[in-house]
């Protein structure tokens, strides 16, 4: 059930800044007759196999990141959202490098617990957080420069997009939505 609250969330926040970027979010729930069994309902958009256009695609993008507002001002969103079925560190927080951190944390530990420990990662993984993070991000957010919370699909990949046959417009679905950095789009696939 919380897949697809997160799903239906996701779905709606974009959908607020920019309509016809995604289909319309109707619902979501269990069904009464059986407890385990889960819908999301949005409104029907017939799609071609194409790709989007890159340019229309980034052009629409960017307007969601621009016209987006986080409503807390903080990084995070306000339940959590899956990539898949793993879910995502998305509680708030007022600084961009402390978000990422904490949210590479979660999906790094999800990852030892499912493949176990590894000498390597041992190293690598307090180097990263210790000196990589802070060197990368923390001018970001240093010196009265901020990063203003944008949000974000969460899951943006070629099989999360497509295009609208009736407008030749592009169009998102999937989504995991969080407010992040505008450039956190991309998501390294399992």
């Amino acid at each position: 059930m919380k897949i697809v609250h997160g799903e239906f969330e996701s779905m709606s926040a974009i959908h607020r800044v920019l309509p016809r970027f995604v289909p319309k979010p109707i619902a979501y729930g269990t069904y009464s007759t059986d407890p385990d069994t889960h819908f999301f309902i949005c409104e029907f958009r017939d799609m071609t196999k194409d790709m989007p256009d890159p340019d229309q695609f980034a052009a629409a993008l960017s307007t969601l990141h621009q016209k987006s507002q986080s409503p807390t001002g903080m990084f995070g969103f306000h339940v959590t959202t899956y990539a898949g079925n793993l879910p995502q560190m998305v509680t708030w927080d007022k600084s961009w490098e402390s978000f990422f951190a904490k949210s590479l944390r979660n999906a790094l530990d999800q990852e030892i617990d499912v493949k176990g420990s590894d000498e390597e990662f041992d190293v690598l993984i307090p180097a990263l957080f210790n000196k990589v993070i802070p060197r990368l991000l923390r001018p970001l957010e240093s010196d009265g420069r901020t990063v203003k919370p944008c949000l974000v699909h969460g899951d943006l990949w070629y099989a999360n997009s497509g295009i609208d046959a009736s407008t030749g417009e592009p169009l998102l679905f999937d989504a995991c939505c969080f407010y992040a950095h505008n450039e956190c789009e991309s998501v390294v696939r399992r």
